[in-house]
């Protein structure tokens, strides 16, 4: 095997070689020696390998890149952070390497998931395994079609409150219903519950493959009629299923801006407020009256006691003038106001009146005299 200095000095003089040939050449080469499962590389040689490929990768044309990422997605030699640049590339150079390299950690997946297209994150949801953490940001993306395929991967580890919040979401997406009922996570009363719902073959299998009763469960979906003619049964278990994902995602450190925007676009209001209400401390109840309140000042508060960031906050303001028009929107200039005071507003001042809202509900309504006699 060609000593390393020599193969270092053999990979530059192809990289300065900027004709077809000289880059597939190069191509060929740093294939082979990563892709060497004969060779084992010493942490030395990986560096060094690491740092000329970094130099040279965004220079080499897509057909290579694509090439090389073919190569690299099954090898235990490659440099991860070439590994992790390759998984950032368009989606037909990365999908080889979000499909199968093992090399690629879960902080750097749950980055992927939240910055890259839709088709990156449905490759992800169909690795070989998946840790609970990834398994909980795909979730949070709120689109079906990845949360789908992500049930529908049992290699793919899925969390208790994970599972309850989407089988609360199943009352409503249907396509998530058979492969919520085919994993093996899925606990003999979420099953049960489900069977109110669920069509006919599926209550069918439900009884088949669950150890549940049959009479038990007919007498369950009479009690959800009636609950239903109520109309609050399945909302305060929606909240519920919610609060338990925010808590999941908050022990995890997940719970970002930019989280909080995908999920509200999504539609997903009550985990929007369950998030928002883990990050601020509030009750739920607290939070949907604070950020609906008119005038916007308590959704300024809450923003800045969440360390929200201005652009942030502005497509927050806007999604829920969509969602709640009839207050938010009364006033034309509600936006500036709004920006006006959180650009004021320093977020030492607002962590503490959230302090004080904790203790009594009413304090807002002393913020807003304040804010008033101010204009």
């Amino acid at each position: 095997m060609i000593a390393i200095a020599s193969d270092v000095s053999h990979l530059v003089d192809l990289a300065r070689d900027n004709s077809v040939g000289g880059r597939s050449a190069l191509a060929i080469a740093i294939s082979s020696l990563v892709d060497d499962d004969a060779r084992q590389l010493t942490p030395h040689e990986l560096a060094l390998m690491n740092d000329i490929l970094k130099k040279l990768i965004q220079d080499v044309a897509r057909p290579i890149r694509k090439s090389l990422a073919t190569k690299l997605a099954a090898s235990h030699n490659a440099p991860r952070e070439i590994v992790e640049i390759l998984a950032n590339d368009d989606f037909d150079i990365a999908s080889p390497i979000l499909l199968k390299s093992d090399l690629l950690s879960d902080a750097s997946l749950i980055e992927i998931v939240h910055h890259r297209s839709q088709a990156h994150r449905l490759a992800i949801a169909m690795r070989r395994s998946l840790s609970i953490p990834v398994s909980d940001s795909l979730v949070a993306t709120g689109a079906p079609d990845v949360i789908r395929t992500l049930l529908q991967n049992h290699g793919a580890e899925i969390s208790k409150s994970t599972m309850a919040y989407l089988v609360e979401q199943s009352r409503t997406v249907d396509e998530f219903q058979e492969p919520l009922l085919r994993r093996s996570e899925l606990e003999p009363e979420l099953a049960k519950r489900m069977y109110t719902w669920v069509s006919a073959a599926l209550r069918q299998f439900i009884v088949e493959n669950f150890s549940v009763d049959e009479i038990g469960v007919d007498l369950a979906v009479a009690e959800a009629a009636e609950e239903a003619i109520e109309g609050t049964a399945w909302q305060a278990e929606e909240e519920t299923a919610s609060h338990n994902l925010a808590v999941e995602l908050s022990k995890k450190q997940q719970l970002t801006p930019a989280l909080l925007l995908q999920t509200l676009r999504q539609g997903e209001v009550a985990l929007f407020e369950a998030l928002l209400a883990q990050l601020t401390q509030l009750k739920a109840s607290s939070i949907r009256k604070l950020i609906y309140d008119e005038g916007a000042e308590g959704l300024v508060i809450v923003s800045r006691a969440a360390h929200i960031d201005r652009t942030s906050f502005t497509s927050i303001f806007l999604l829920l003038q969509r969602i709640h028009p009839q207050e938010l929107a009364k006033d034309a200039y509600a936006l500036r106001h709004a920006l006006d005071l959180f650009d004021r507003l320093k977020i030492e001042t607002a962590a503490k009146v959230i302090e004080r809202w904790k203790l009594n509900p009413d304090f807002l309504r002393s913020i807003k005299r304040l804010e008033q006699n101010r204009r």
